[in-house]
């Protein structure tokens, strides 16, 4: 098990924490942020691999930010992958 600590920028979740398995997303918790929403993001993510869940969340934007907590995650996986 592999796990993953990101400081995402401009969103209100302050950090996101990330549990792999292999390429296969077993866990992923945001501290701050919109509580149900990242919740429901966590748990459909459960089982994707790290590519598609990059490939789904890359460029969502919240209200007039360039980013939101979805594309912050797509970062975090980035980041990850490019660390190991």
């Amino acid at each position: 098990m592999n796990q993953f600590t990101f400081r995402p920028q401009g969103v209100c979740s302050q950090l996101i924490e990330i549990e792999t398995e292999g390429n296969i997303i077993q866990d992923v918790r945001f501290t701050g942020g919109c509580n149900g929403n990242l919740q429901g993001i966590s748990a459909l993510l459960k089982g994707m691999t790290v590519e598609n869940a990059i490939d789904r969340l890359s460029g969502i934007r919240c209200g007039f930010k360039d980013t939101s907590c979805p594309d912050q995650l797509s970062r975090a996986l980035k980041a990850m992958q490019e660390q190991a």
